[in-house]
């Protein structure tokens, strides 16, 4: 009968005084989740939605660290409000459950988790059966929730999670204005361009002051080396293309010869009305505290006994900043978060808590340089990183949680994923904090399995599938580090000291020549970027763009004779191969930039069936004589891994299965 009065339970939780930083919660939805599927032991779950509302301190030394809270409109009790959306799935039966939280951060408005561990269909409105996939977090009695935090991201239909956060005012309640930036880049002709649009979502970028904005400039140049033109103010505005003319917009770009088809173009302007970003991380902590240790009002009370945290990419960067912020205790002092797993971060932080910063940037090798996303301290190690600031900064107090930093062989060469274990100058190894790992999934990319076509690139991208299997044997992992304080897997990456992690031209040196593939002649390194004096402190730029200095020194996974990577978790696919898997790929010269890496892609390059003239690689059918010779070796990779923990026994199982439907010798 519960799932008959929806309306009723809104009005009684939206009544309900709370405490701490919470201050109501709206339910808007309440009913069964995949139409009262089971699951296992865990049997059916419930699906919960709604919308959290906050009330937060601007003087509490529990927000001191957030940019602009002194400066977010206030209520009649001093305090400053915003909302966030929910949703929630868990276990109808409180007692089937397995006590913990899985929160999923959600990447620009999108659920992942379910679409990850469960490899489910992809959606931001769970619903169905399909949507549940494998069915993996259900049956081990996990309750997922997702909450908005990222005041960016933008309604459009898709059921993108959303956060309304505050707009910083002057003390006299005038509008702030500032210097702001934004860079462009596009793989076809275009007129114009919204400010950050992507693939995953154009957010709510910060408008231009004025249309006019007579101190606003753009530049354009075919790539980072080449020194950059002034385009003349005639022949750019502010606006979208619409209909064959140029329409006014604040939040737009127009080109009146069009966008150069892989050329960076760089605007500087004022912008405006800042929201308060880092609200977006406070209103996490509150949210699993609330959920965590609430009373009657919270559709959880009871049921929880930990909290784990996980994040892919930007998600993965947000987690990273929310700890390196010292967010992990709320108002009473109480643990957030027990565990964090971290995947494909780089070594990199995030825009997520500045003035006129936007959470969706990043940088790679050919764009993104001077946004200033990645910066010391990057290493998990307690007075190992140059003498800055320590990794987080409640690491002092015990507070930080037990972390897995999970990468690809991509963020090594387009997210900087060395800085996390070496000194800045790429000399040295750095040792690990006791309460991280890091796992790097060696020749995987950091866009995940999928097509081989070519898209933007030189070479077919890599199909190698590693998130479900990996993360799923992790996850279990890590809660049985929490609960029952077993070690996890030991830490599997490249390391200097062991020759498997190189600089640029030792890989050149190492990789095979196979006819027809170019190897890379750069890669991601960050630069020391001064955006001011007020950037650490109060985070605000006042130097736009930043003033750079000498680049942090990266390193890359070393190669096999084939190719493939030496160290980290070697998968069958890349410890008995049928192909190279790389963890990069280049742009193809019609996309522009030719031979520069294709941002997060990889890449995948087939071994020859028979002798290929020039191709040093031996030709499948000789390393492999016979299917049984094959699946011999197959079913020892499988097997090692699954000894050590990285694989789970229903994924090893599967993968002997694949591997024995295989018919490389019928030719």
């Amino acid at each position: 009968m519960r799932f008959l009065f929806p309306v009723w339970l809104t009005a009684f939780v939206t009544m309900a005084p709370l405490t701490a930083e919470v201050s109501r919660i709206q339910i808007n939805d309440r009913k069964p989740f995949a139409e009262g599927e089971r699951f296992g032991r865990t049997g059916m779950y419930e699906a919960i939605s709604g919308r959290l509302f906050f009330e937060v301190d601007p003087v509490s030394p529990l927000n001191d660290r957030i940019t602009d809270v002194e400066l977010a409109p206030r209520n009649e009790r001093g305090r400053v409000e915003f909302w966030a959306d929910f949703f929630l799935l868990q276990p109808l039966d409180p007692a089937k459950g397995n006590g913990a939280i899985l929160y999923d951060v959600h990447n620009r408005g999108n659920k992942l988790a379910l679409w990850t561990f469960n490899e489910g269909e992809r959606t931001n409105e769970p619903t169905s059966l399909e949507h549940a996939g494998n069915g993996f977090l259900l049956r081990e009695g996990y309750s997922l929730l997702w909450t908005g935090w990222n005041g960016d991201v933008a309604a459009d239909g898709t059921g993108r999670l959303l956060a309304e956060l505050p707009v910083a005012r002057e003390a006299d309640d005038e509008p702030i204005a500032g210097p702001a930036y934004v860079e462009f880049s596009v793989d076809g002709k275009s007129y114009s361009e919204a400010f950050f649009g992507s693939p995953w979502g154009t957010p709510k970028a910060y408008p231009a002051l004025s249309l006019n904005n007579s101190d606003a400039t753009l530049t354009m140049r075919p790539n980072r080396l080449e020194p950059a033109v002034v385009v003349p103010r005639e022949d750019w505005a502010f606006a979208d293309f619409v209909d064959g003319k140029p329409a006014p917009s604040a939040t737009s770009l127009y080109v009146k010869e069009g966008f150069r088809p892989g050329w960076l173009y760089e605007l500087f302007y004022t912008a405006k009305n800042p929201r308060v970003s880092g609200l977006g991380m406070a209103g996490l902590r509150d949210a699993i505290s609330f959920f965590r240790y609430g009373g009657a009002e919270n559709p959880m009370a009871g049921r929880v006994d930990r909290a784990l945290i996980f994040g892919i990419s930007q998600s993965g960067r947000f987690i990273h900043h929310f700890l390196y912020e010292g967010l992990n205790r709320d108002a009473d002092g109480r643990t957030v978060f027990d565990g964090a797993i971290i995947h494909v971060p780089g070594a990199g932080k995030g825009l997520f808590n500045y003035r006129f910063a936007m959470a969706t940037v990043y940088g790679m090798q050919r764009r993104g340089n001077l946004s200033p996303s990645d910066f010391a301290p990057f290493a998990p190690t307690p007075g190992g990183d140059a003498n800055e600031d320590s990794f987080f900064r409640l690491r002092q107090r015990g507070e930080n949680p037990k972390i897995f930093f999970v990468q690809t062989a991509t963020e090594y060469w387009s997210r900087a994923a060395s800085l996390l274990h070496t000194d800045h100058e790429g000399e040295q190894d750095l040792p690990l904090d006791p309460n991280v790992r890091i796992y790097s999934i060696a020749g995987a990319s950091h866009l995940g399995a999928g097509s081989t076509d070519r898209g933007i690139c030189q070479n077919p991208r890599n199909p190698l599938r590693h998130r479900g299997p990996v993360l799923r044997a992790l996850l279990v992992a890590m809660d049985e580090w929490i609960t029952k304080e077993e070690e996890p897997p030991p830490s599997r990456y490249p390391r200097i000291d062991e020759g498997t992690l190189v600089d640029l031209e030792t890989f050149r040196k190492q990789f095979p020549s196979i006819p027809g593939v170019e190897t890379p002649v750069a890669l991601y390194q960050p630069l020391r970027l001064d955006p001011g004096p007020r950037w650490h402190t109060e985070g605000i730029a006042d130097t736009i763009p930043p003033d750079a200095g000498a680049a942090y020194r990266t390193l890359v996974p070393a190669v096999d004779a084939d190719g493939n990577e030496i160290a980290g978790i070697r998968l069958p696919e890349v410890s008995v191969p049928l192909a190279t898997y790389l963890g990069w790929n280049l742009r193809a010269e019609e996309f522009g930039d030719g031979g520069a890496l294709a941002g997060l892609h990889g890449g995948y390059l087939e071994f020859p069936q028979e002798g290929d003239a020039g191709d040093p690689r031996p030709p499948v059918q000789k390393r492999y004589p016979t299917r049984e010779q094959y699946l011999a070796k197959y079913s020892e990779a499988v097997l090692h891994l699954w000894e050590q923990g990285y694989l789970l026994d229903e994924d090893a199982m599967g993968m002997l299965k694949e591997a024995a439907g295989r018919d490389l010798w019928s030719q």
